[in-house]
C-alpha cells in the first residue's frame, strides 16, 4: 500500500513540476485515483442495496414513501455537492501550480461558506417537508412516511455537508483512499444503525438458540435516522483528517484566516452556480417523472425506486471515476499543461465506458435477482427487473456523460454541459416520458431514460473532441500576492 500510495504522490509530482508523464503513467495514475472512489461508491451501492431490502421488508407502501423522497433528497445532496466544487476545484488547480499555501487558504474558506450554506438550505428543507409529498402527488396513505423520511433527512443537512467538504478537498489533492474508506464505513455504519432503529424487539434464532434482538421499531423513520447518524459520524471524522492529518491541505501547517474572500467566492459562484442548476434542474425532471409515476400505484413507484437503487450498484463505477477525472483535469490544467489535460480526458471516459459497459452486462444478466433481494413482492420484482434490462443497453454511453461531466467540472467549465444536460433531461426525457407511459406505464418511463442517455453521451462525446473546454485560464496568478 505505501509503494503504491508513494508512486501516486510521484506521478501527481510530475504534473505539478512539468515532468514528462508516459501514456503507463497515465494510466496508472488514472487507475490509482479511480479504483479507491470506485470501490467506495460500490461499495457503498452495496449497503444502499441492503438498505433499500430492509425497508423492503417492511411492505410496498413504506417503500413507496423513502422511494418517492428519493429524487427529491438527490435534489439537495446535488446543490450541496455544486457549491463544494466551487472551492474543491480551486484547491485542485492551485495545488496543480504549486501554490499549497493558498490552496489551504481555500480550504478554510470553503468550510464556512459551504457551512453556513447548508444551513439555510436545511431550513428551507423543513419548511417544504410536510406538503412535498402532496405536491408530488402521493397517495394519502404513504404522505406522513415521505414526510418523516425527508425532515429527518434535512435535520442532518450540516454533517451531510461537512462530509462533502472535507472528502471533496482531500480528493482535489489527490487523497482518494482516505475518503473512500470512511465512506465505506459509513455505510457499514448505516446497516447496523438501521438494524437497531427500523424493527422491533424480535426474537431471532442463531445456531439453534433463541435470543432476544433489541430494536426501536421506528420503520421509516429508523431508516432516515440510521443513514443521519452514519453520516454524522463520519463527517466529523472525515473533517479531522482533512484538519489535521492530510499531507498537503492539513489546516496546523501554517497560520489563516476562516475569513471569506470575495475574489475566491466570486470565482466559486461561477462553478457552483451552473451545477447547482442543473442538479435543480435534473432532479426537479426527476421529480416530475416521479410525480408521473406516482399515480401508477405502489407497486409501480416501489419498483422503480428499487431498480434506481439496483442500477446504481452499475453507474457507481463512473462516478468514482469522474472523480478521479476531475483531479488530474484540475492539477494539470492548473499546471497548464493541457496536452496531458486532454489526454487524461480520454482516458477517463473510455476507461469508465468498459467498465460501465461490463457492469451493465451482470446487471441484465441478473436483474431479477437484483430485485429480489430488495422486495418479497413479486410484481414489484418482476416489473423493475424488465426496467433493468431495458436500461443495461445504455449504460456505456451513460458513463460518457458521467465521466464527460467530471473532466469538465475539473476544468472549470460548468456552463455548456449544465445547457446539455438541462436539453437532455427536459425536453428529451422528460417529453417521451410523457408520451410513453399512457400506453406502456412504468416501462415506457424507463425507456425514454434509456433513450436519452444514449443521447446525452453521444453530445458529451462531440464536445470531448473539441477544445473549446479548455480555453478558460483558470489560475489568475496575482491571486493572494
Amino acid at each position: 500500500m505505501t509503494n503504491r500510495t508513494s508512486n501516486k504522490d510521484a506521478l501527481l509530482q510530475s504534473i505539478r513540476e512539468g515532468k514528462p508523464l508516459s501514456f503507463k503513467g497515465q494510466l496508472q495514475l488514472t487507475f490509482a485515483l479511480s479504483i479507491p472512489a470506485i470501490l467506495a461508491n460500490v461499495s457503498a451501492m452495496v449497503m444502499q442495496f441492503i438498505d433499500a431490502a430492509m425497508v423492503g421488508q417492511l411492505g410496498a407502501d413504506d417503500s413507496a414513501s423513502v422511494g418517492l423522497m428519493g429524487t427529491t433528497s438527490w435534489m439537495f445532496e446535488g446543490i450541496l455537492t455544486s457549491f463544494v466544487a466551487g472551492y474543491a476545484v480551486q484547491v485542485a488547480h492551485l495545488l496543480g501550480a504549486k501554490r499549497a499555501a493558498d490552496a489551504r487558504q481555500m480550504v478554510r474558506q470553503g468550510i464556512v461558506v459551504c457551512l453556513l450554506f447548508s444551513l439555510v438550505l436545511a431550513g428551507f428543507g423543513l419548511v417544504i417537508c410536510r406538503p412535498l409529498p402532496v405536491w408530488l402527488g402521493a397517495e394519502p396513505h404513504i404522505r406522513a412516511g415521505a414526510t418523516a423520511y425527508f425532515g429527518t433527512f434535512m435535520l442532518f443537512v450540516p454533517f451531510f455537508m461537512i462530509d462533502m467538504v472535507s472528502s471533496s478537498m482531500l480528493r482535489s489533492s489527490g487523497n482518494m483512499r482516505v475518503p473512500s474508506v470512511l465512506n465505506v464505513v459509513m455505510c457499514v455504519l448505516d446497516v447496523v444503525f438501521n438494524f437497531f432503529l427500523i424493527s422491533p424487539t424480535r426474537q431471532l434464532s442463531l445456531m439453534g438458540s433463541t435470543i432476544t434482538m433489541p430494536g426501536a421499531g421506528l420503520g421509516i423513520m429508523g431508516a432516515a435516522l440510521g443513514t443521519a447518524c452514519a453520516g454524522m459520524v463520519v463527517s466529523l471524522l472525515m473533517m479531522y483528517y482533512l484538519v489535521f492529518r492530510s499531507n498537503e491541505l492539513r489546516l496546523t501547517l501554517d497560520k489563516g484566516s476562516f475569513k471569506p474572500r470575495w475574489n475566491s467566492f466570486v470565482k466559486a459562484i461561477k462553478i457552483s452556480v451552473p451545477m447547482g442548476l442543473q442538479h435543480i434542474m435534473l432532479t426537479g425532471a426527476s421529480i416530475v417523472i416521479t410525480g408521473i409515476v406516482a399515480p401508477l400505484g405502489s407497486i409501480a413507484l416501489a419498483a422503480n425506486s428499487f431498480a434506481i437503487t439496483a442500477e446504481s450498484l452499475c453507474y457507481m463505477s463512473g462516478y468514482g471515476i469522474a472523480d478521479a477525472a476531475t483531479t488530474l483535469i484540475g492539477q494539470s490544467l492548473g499546471a497548464g499543461r493541457k496536452r496531458l489535460t486532454r489526454s487524461f480526458a480520454w482516458i477517463n471516459v473510455l476507461s469508465g465506458m468498459v467498465i460501465m459497459g461490463v457492469m451493465a452486462v451482470f446487471m441484465y444478466l441478473f436483474a431479477a435477482e437484483l430485485m429480489g433481494l430488495m422486495s418479497p413482492v413479486p410484481e414489484v420484482v418482476e416489473l423493475g427487473a424488465r426496467c433493468l434490462r431495458l436500461e443495461a443497453w445504455a449504460e456505456p454511453l451513460f458513463a460518457a456523460s458521467i465521466i464527460g461531466y467530471g473532466v469538465f467540472v475539473g476544468a472549470g467549465y460548468t456552463l455548456a454541459p449544465c445547457g446539455i444536460n438541462l436539453v437532455s433531461m427536459w425536453i428529451v426525457r422528460l417529453g417521451l416520458s410523457i408520451i410513453l407511459v399512457t400506453t406502456m406505464g412504468l416501462y415506457g418511463v424507463w425507456m425514454a431514460m434509456a433513450i436519452e442517455l444514449c443521447f446525452r453521451g453521444t453530445v458529451y462525446l462531440l464536445w470531448l473532441s473539441t477544445k473549446r473546454w479548455m480555453k478558460r485560464n483558470v489560475i489568475d496568478r496575482r491571486e493572494y500576492a
